[in-house]
């Protein structure tokens, strides 16, 4: 299940503001102790455990989808197609999830939406199975997917501050990162095993996907927490805006966010993988899952660097850097021939946008008030989403028209330029300094 790039701080465990100091005091010792203190918490181990079994079937379920419209097709744009259907519901939706997941049970609504997902890859693995599945179809679900996502998402991640005391919520979110990176390495890989099966293949990964869904399912049910307290919000048009609103008055987190959407754009060559592997690479199809698994490993080598480096305080030119670095491992990747190198170029895509993603959310989540945390999610998924689903169509196209190496090299300069232009027009972006 995609995680959210950023959660709410506040929940019923937060600890009262006479409490502050104390907190802080007994924060800095527990950070020498260990590194996994929010597993004591029962109730957050239960779904940390479950979104990491749920994680690894949902990133088999991506490699699934991308090889099977491509065998269906033959056709980038086809696949660059597929980006339109999943960010129409964000689009319309997202800024709505963020209000629902403010006002209504958490827990129950992430119940709603898991056994939604599930029963989506029961429909596609029954469709493959029995030879019904098209790209129709694909398209289809894949955008059921996209609207339920725009609620799961932000339920998710103001889910986790009701789990576990304020004191330990960073190293909760830490464990929830490696947990997703984890499966986001071991589901392409295992995936990569049934692609050489073909149709029978991707009904046992859609099957595999649907019952890792139950481990969120029972996570979630066998919880003692308390049920939360309602929020009096107003689910409306005008509630939904107000992070709009708010995004207007931040430039500095508006810049970062349009960074990230160009960046994305111009950079979206995962779409394009059934293709290179199999017309430029010439690989192997149970290699293709190590080439989606990739971008995850170099993000896991990335997140320890930097959880060894501490607090960095120019982060602004940290988002800049990354976000270049970005672009240039795009266009190694575009130009390899060769299966290492496309790897290594796949695996500092991973690693330059985990830096980026680690500055952004600090710089955003620095400058947001918390009762805005958690539209601030639903307005910042149309930037981090809309980017790379927008993306899609564009490398569909530009590879239709092209080629497919170029087209993905092209895209990464595209982002280097993006980026050198942000340094320039945005001062306030290339001179932003932690204050934290």
């Amino acid at each position: 299940m995609p995680p959210s790039p950023s959660v709410s701080v506040n929940g019923p465990n937060a600890a009262p503001a006479t409490a502050q100091g104390v907190d802080l005091a007994v924060e800095g010792e527990i950070r020498r102790s260990s590194p996994f203190l929010a597993l004591q918490h029962r109730d957050f181990r239960l779904l940390w455990i479950g979104s990491f079994v749920s994680q690894a079937g949902s990133q088999m379920r991506v490699v699934a989808v991308g090889v099977q419209l491509w065998d269906l097709t033959q056709n980038p744009a086809a696949l660059g197609l597929l980006g339109v259907f999943k960010l129409v519901p964000l689009l319309l939706l997202s800024l709505f999830g963020g209000v629902i997941a403010d006002s209504f049970d958490r827990r129950r609504l992430l119940m709603l939406t898991q056994g939604t997902f599930a029963a989506s890859s029961v429909l596609m693995a029954a469709a493959t199975f029995y030879g019904w599945m098209s790209p129709g179809l694909l398209y289809g679900i894949s955008a059921l997917s996209a609207a339920i996502l725009a609620f799961d998402n932000p339920a998710r991640s103001a889910f986790v501050p009701n789990l576990v005391p304020r004191r330990h919520l960073a190293n909760a979110l830490s464990l929830n990162i490696i947990v997703w990176q984890v499966g986001t390495i071991i589901g392409p890989t295992l995936g990569g095993f049934f692609l050489p099966l073909h149709t029978l293949g991707f009904a046992i990964i859609y099957s595999i996907d649907a019952v890792s869904f139950t481990a969120v399912l029972l996570a979630l049910f066998l919880m003692h927490m308390r049920p939360e307290r309602a929020e009096s919000r107003n689910v409306s048009l005008g509630a939904a805006l107000d992070g709009l609103r708010f995004l207007r008055q931040m430039p500095i987190i508006m810049s970062t966010m349009t960074l990230d959407f160009f960046a994305t754009f111009f950079g979206g060559a995962m779409v394009l993988l059934p293709p290179f592997a199999e017309q430029v690479l010439h690989i192997d199809r149970q290699y293709w899952g190590i080439l989606y698994a990739a971008p995850a490993v170099g993000a896991v080598v990335a997140g320890v660097i930097m959880s060894w480096l501490g607090d960095l305080k120019r982060q602004g030119l940290i988002v800049l850097v990354s976000v270049a670095a970005y672009g240039v491992a795009t266009v190694v990747f575009g130009v390899s021939g060769l299966f290492w190198l496309a790897l290594l170029g796949l695996a500092g895509t991973g690693a330059a946008d985990t830096v980026s993603m680690v500055m952004r959310q600090t710089i955003r989540q620095l400058n947001t008030p918390d009762e805005l945390r958690g539209r601030m999610t639903s307005v910042n998924m149309l930037f981090y989403i809309g980017g790379p689903q927008l993306g899609e169509v564009e490398a569909g196209i530009a590879a239709a028209l092209i080629g497919i190496g170029p087209s993905i090299a092209l895209g990464g300069v595209a982002v280097i330029v993006v980026a050198a232009f942000t340094g320039y027009l945005v001062p306030s972006l290339r001179n932003y300094v932690s204050v934290s």
